[in-house]
């Protein structure tokens, strides 16, 4: 069933965004993404100046068992995040163009064809959300969410840099027994899910965890059970 949404055809910035022919089950992230407030997706908000300018690709895609998210394991010899699962993305190049004209939707498609192999001509933007931060690299991040049109292989492309390609059913992601506080031996706490064989924590299990909640798609979960960032449900 397509989209009970309005659809259109925009641009943001320059690239194009478009909410045309979605499937229904993807009406409420349409509406989050025309409706969200940087402050509701993180307290790490951007400084005035600086910051590596970036962009991830928040890509949902339907599988055998309904919705699912594109992840990706970072390579373990990485300098930043090595070993984390994360959204396929990175910074900006010069050719991805400015910032604010379309620049974060041209490198969350460049990357994610990079890292995964992907053929970003399947892949349909139809949402680009509020800037966000990551103090311990000093990334700038701009969440661009996609719909998986037409799927096509994946897998690894540079061993170096990504370890391997996965999806995750968005029913495991909204499971409460996969869902926990991850206490960082730092002393900071987020959300951390245990999917598969995969621990997800960090920026990207706190985006997934306030795109769950403002979708209507998350259940209840015992928020006060705490456990290492390397936690196995």
């Amino acid at each position: 069933m397509t989209s009970a949404c309005g659809g259109g055809v925009g641009r943001t910035g320059g690239a194009e965004v478009s909410t045309e022919g979605l499937p229904e089950w993807l009406d409420p992230l349409v509406q989050v993404s025309e409706t969200i407030r940087p402050q509701q997706l993180s307290r790490f908000l951007p400084p005035q100046e600086g910051g590596r300018q970036s962009a991830v690709l928040v890509l949902f895609g339907e599988g055998e068992r309904g919705p699912e998210l594109l992840l990706l394991e970072r390579a373990g010899t990485l300098r930043s995040h090595a070993g984390q699962p994360s959204f396929p993305g990175g910074a900006l190049d010069p050719e991805d163009g400015d910032p604010a004209d379309g620049g974060p939707v041209r490198a969350a498609l460049r990357e994610a064809e990079e890292e995964t192999g992907l053929d970003p001509s399947g892949v349909q933007v139809f949402g680009v959300l509020p800037r966000l931060y990551i103090p311990v690299s000093d990334f700038v991040v701009t969440p661009v969410l996609g719909w998986w049109r037409e799927p096509s292989a994946i897998g690894p492309v540079d061993p170096r840099e990504t370890a391997r390609v996965f999806t995750v059913p968005v029913a495991e992601l909204t499971d409460p027994r996969n869902r926990a506080t991850a206490v960082h031996p730092s002393g900071h706490q987020g959300p951390v899910f245990s999917v598969g064989n995969a621990v997800v924590w960090g920026f990207t299990a706190g985006v997934i965890d306030r795109l769950l909640h403002y979708a209507g798609w998350e259940r209840p979960w015992d928020r006060e059970r705490q456990v290492p960032v390397d936690w196995r449900g």
